[in-house]
């Protein structure tokens, strides 16, 4: 490779803005600047421009216009989602039998974990379902978990750090059933609802919400070739949720500020041409990463593949060296020009071994040991053998100084 090209394999953390998005969004800089809620021509073409892009949001997931609340993010639509249920419900009662309660998983990104942990401490009860080594949710456990209490079931539709897919339609038939078997509840809701994640999804997997069955879905700009710092909360309509954040009533009253008119156009556009192109990109990438993940653990002693071969993201590869030091392995390998992380993008800087390698049953000297690399539309076979190339004598290098035997 030139030694001059960098070769990003975090398209997980983040992606680059596509040129067809940036072109989408281009007017909206400088020429149609107003301000979305004025009633004179300036407002009402920027107001138009957030229509469309609603419609086309709502177009793409199979669901209605006034089901899209545009936001900042993934991590406020997640924020948002649970918050605004709960808030909703109103507070825990302090009579053991009435504390209201959530079911999220183990592996949830720290947005949705943090929220539960949260509410955790003002009363709610919450029950995080146990993942096989695959990481694939406990289906059974969570028939167990469901009781009349429960208000919410958050679980993400593809995990952010091994790929895995979670079984979502499956998921959404036991909370359906389970609903048949409950007299009305005195929260007035349709509980339990059912939200996803479904950030690391869109380019590869179906978005169709009444094929999925879930009431709240959140996406994200950032992950699909889009903006940064526009996100989306898909929200069944008859669900009452409460804002987080109030003010002039933006998004029809659920999340108040003056609209990123430039990202919401960009992001409408971005998840269009993602799920229009997700087949072919889909099978593209299942190739390289099959390909890379034989490689990987044929030259790398003592190297395991993190989540499910079947059930994963197709650009996602996952595994863990004993012994080495993931912090250690990405530095090196930027060194050398390649970009890749050792899980979440959100929290590598923290030293904490990853709660998601943990919760498949991995050992520490495994979870410290991680490297997550998540390819592109722009990825090549020749990127892969690159690194195929470099990173034995990578880990050689760090073994050498290791403690860990």
């Amino acid at each position: 490779m030139n030694k001059d090209k960098r070769i990003y394999l975090d398209h997980s953390a983040t992606t680059y803005l596509d040129p067809k998005v940036k072109k989408a969004m281009e007017s909206f800089f400088s020429e149609v600047f107003g301000k979305p809620s004025s009633i004179y021509e300036e407002g009402r073409e920027a107001k138009k421009a957030i229509s469309e892009a609603r419609l086309k949001v709502a177009q793409t997931i199979n669901a209605h216009s006034d089901e899209i609340i545009f936001t900042g993010g993934g991590t406020e639509s997640d924020n948002l989602a649970i918050f605004g249920i709960a808030n909703s419900v109103g507070s825990p009662t302090s009579n053991r039998e009435g504390v209201k309660h959530i079911i999220t998983s183990k592996i949830e990104h720290h947005a949705v974990l943090h929220a539960c942990e949260r509410l955790e401490k003002s009363g709610w009860e919450i029950t995080y379902l146990n993942v096989d080594k695959n990481g694939i949710v406990d289906l059974k456990q969570l028939k167990e978990s469901l009781r009349k209490e429960t208000v919410l079931v958050s679980i993400m539709y593809a995990n952010n750090e091994i790929g895995a897919i979670q079984p979502i339609r499956e998921i959404a038939k036991i909370i359906r059933n389970f609903k048949k078997s409950l007299q009305p509840t005195t929260y007035n809701l349709q509980t339990p609802l059912i939200h996803t994640d479904a950030v690391q999804a869109p380019a590869y997997l179906d978005l169709n919400v009444l094929k999925l069955g879930v009431d709240l879905m959140t996406l994200n700009g950032s992950k699909i070739y889009g903006p940064k710092g526009v996100g989306m909360l898909y929200k069944k309509r008859g669900i009452k949720i409460d804002p987080m954040v109030v003010g002039g009533g933006q998004e029809m009253g659920l999340r108040s500020g003056t609209e990123n008119v430039s990202g919401i156009v960009g992001f409408g556009e971005a998840l269009e041409l993602v799920q229009k192109n997700k087949e072919k990109e889909s099978k593209r990438l299942i190739g390289i990463r099959d390909y890379f993940i034989d490689k990987l653990l044929k030259t790398i002693p003592n190297s395991v593949l993190n989540g499910s071969r079947e059930d994963r993201l197709p650009n996602n590869v996952n595994i863990s060296v004993r012994g080495v030091e993931g912090e250690a392995m990405v530095l090196y390998l930027d060194a050398k020009g390649v970009a890749c992380s050792t899980g979440s993008a959100c929290t590598s800087d923290s030293l904490e071994p990853s709660h998601v390698i943990r919760a498949i049953g991995m050992g520490h000297e495994y979870a410290h040991g991680s490297l997550r690399f998540t390819m592109g539309k722009e990825t090549t076979k020749k990127e892969v053998d690159y690194v195929l190339k470099i990173l034995p004598d990578i880990i050689l290098k760090l073994k050498g100084i290791s403690s860990v035997r």
